[in-house]
């Protein structure tokens, strides 16, 4: 069996269908093996971050790694961004990039370079394939390894010459079974401390999303009467949002999060990445005075970046039963805590849903209306992608969450992926329809994904809030302003630096518009876009929404059809009475 022909093997054995591409000369073995091979679609992009995001939907929707062809140096470098969302998102990914052919690496080719060291910092474990008969241990390992805890992206250089080898090498021996993690040792301690909790609260984390343990977690904070709080930025679906425990999702600076668990006793914190601060504040983001269970399938996780009372290592949802089978029944005051915080809870969903309500009306529409307007299109039993920033977080606050993997996001935080990942959810699920929400900025990053959409047809609806400007950079500066004059008022030592302004020259572009500075120093929005022609461009049907009315009825008329559909939303910089 050649090379080539025993890798092919190994990839069918561990449920490969699907390959994720962008093919360059050192990768033509594998490919020309690939498109000859019956049960074996190559899937293409034309550039490599969409690539990837595409990879990391499928991946998510699917439920097992997905593989992914990049082209040497230069591919991988443009692939990165999306190994960084991988990790940080902990999608199991196997990813490979052919090399130059070694008989002339020493003479510094064109395009070559250190693929293992590029790949090092992004991915979890790398492979430098020096022997036709390594090939497929190191590949079924890269599996392995892909999805053992904490899961995410695993990198294999591959060079050109070792896949065109004529020597035999032996069939692939059989994938390993691994049976998965149980209950963590020492929940029965977490039940106790739980038991007795005068007010205890959880921390819904990703991992439970993952690990498909949200009826757990449900039956979980059933027992104890807990409040139920996202992780901040959450991937997926890790706690039924309309659920009267829910509490929201909490905000991503340490100071929020402190005032949210104030007055919790007793914390469980499960499969989060301990708390993702997006902007540096100083102190814990636990209040004093409260113990913290922390419970992940990932060892290092626990006591990581704050200690806590008892740290459970082991599988999230076979923990999470454990302790909900334990507790259900043996805690007394649970439903009268259920009935004093469910109504508070709902009684804040509704004073949102009121001023999105409010805010109807025609473009440039109120950004809290429109993805109300948004939601209230969407059919039932959809996957919503978003990658929006700001719009993002008014649509968390609307969108009724219920069934996992009905959110796809990415905790990364490297702009570009929604696009994509909005490609591969779909592929991966073609049941269930996926509506991408997309901010301005982020869909000009991934546009090039738009190609595959088109090409493959894939029925994705692409809605695009189109405010025209840097929104989360202006509040971003809004709040260190705050912060430094808060600082010059308690007496603090304040070094300002000369106010800079970052405005491009536009007229020197040809563009036009936009005044330099302006009231926020950080007016540094392209000219006005309409993401209608760009679809156009692209050989996908686009409309511009006139009104909310007509947006959630152009949502829900491309939703249910069968050719992806990109849906241009004018929206104005402020939500209205947010």
């Amino acid at each position: 069996m050649k090379p080539v022909d025993a890798m092919l093997e190994v990839l069918r054995d561990e449920g490969v269908t699907r390959v994720f591409g962008n093919p360059g000369t050192t990768e033509l073995p594998f490919v020309e093996a690939v498109t000859a091979a019956p049960d074996l679609q190559y899937v293409l992009g034309v550039q490599e971050a969409s690539v990837v995001a595409m990879a990391d939907g499928y991946a998510r929707a699917t439920g097992r790694p997905a593989f992914v062809s990049l082209h040497i140096a230069a591919g991988l470098a443009n692939g990165m961004v999306g190994l960084l969302n991988a990790g940080r998102s902990r999608t199991p990914l196997v990813v490979t990039a052919g090399q130059q052919d070694r008989r002339h690496l020493a003479q510094d080719p064109m395009l070559s370079g250190d693929l293992v060291g590029i790949a090092r910092a992004a991915v979890k474990h790398t492979f430098d394939v020096q022997h036709a008969h390594d090939l497929t241990a190191m590949l079924r390992r890269a599996f392995a390894l892909a999805v053992q805890p904490p899961a995410g992206p695993v990198f294999l250089s591959i060079p050109m010459d070792l896949l065109e080898e004529e020597t035999p090498v032996a069939p692939p021996a059989p994938r390993s079974r691994l049976g998965g993690l149980g209950p963590a040792a020492g929940w029965p301690e977490a039940a106790e401390r739980l038991a007795v909790a005068k007010r205890p609260g959880i921390v819904a984390g990703d991992g439970v999303g993952r690990d498909g343990a949200v009826a757990e977690l449900v039956a979980l904070a059933e027992a104890t009467g807990a409040a139920v709080f996202h992780q901040p930025m959450h991937d997926g679906v890790d706690f039924p949002t309309a659920h009267p425990l829910h509490a929201g999702m909490l905000d991503a600076r340490h100071s929020a999060i402190r005032a949210a668990l104030e007055g919790h006793d007793v914390v469980l914190i499960a499969g989060t990445r301990a708390f993702m601060a997006h902007h540096y504040e100083p102190g814990s983001p636990i209040p004093a005075g409260t113990d913290v269970i922390q419970l992940d399938s990932d060892p290092g996780e626990p006591g990581r970046t704050f200690p806590v009372a008892l740290g459970l290592v082991g599988g999230i949802r076979a923990t999470l039963a454990a302790l909900a089978s334990q507790l259900t029944g043996k805690v007394p005051q649970a439903p009268s805590r259920i009935r004093a915080i469910g109504p508070v809870h709902e009684a804040a969903r509704a004073r949102v849903r009121e001023r999105a309500l409010a805010g109807y009306g025609d473009a440039p529409m109120d950004p809290l209306a429109a993805v109300h307007a948004v939601v209230s299109g969407l059919p039932a039993d959809s996957v919503v992608v978003e990658e929006a920033i700001t719009s993002g977080l008014l649509l968390r606050s609307v969108l009724p969450l219920e069934r996992p993997r009905s959110y796809v996001h990415t905790v990364g935080g490297g702009l570009g992926s929604g696009i994509g990942a909005a490609i591969g959810s779909r592929m991966g699920d073609p049941s269930r329809p996926v509506v991408a929400v997309l901010g301005d900025g982020c869909t000009l990053f991934g546009l090039q994904g738009l190609w595959s959409a088109a090409h493959y047809r894939v029925p994705v609806t692409f809605v695009v809030m189109n405010n025209g400007e840097y929104r989360t950079l202006k509040e971003t500066a809004a709040r260190r302003r705050r912060s430094r004059a808060a600082r010059r008022g308690a007496g603090g030592l304040e070094l300002t630096p000369p106010r800079l302004d970052l405005t491009p020259a536009t007229d020197l572009l040809g563009l036009g518009g936009g005044t330099p500075g302006g009231p926020d120093g950080l007016d540094l929005a392209p000219p006005e876009l309409d993401f209608t022609r760009v679809a156009e461009f692209f050989g996908i049907t686009a409309v511009r929404a006139r009104s909310t009315d007509h947006l959630a009825e152009a949502v829900a008329r491309a939703a249910a059809g069968t050719e992806p559909v990109l849906i241009d939303v004018p929206v104005t910089s402020h939500a209205g009475g947010v």
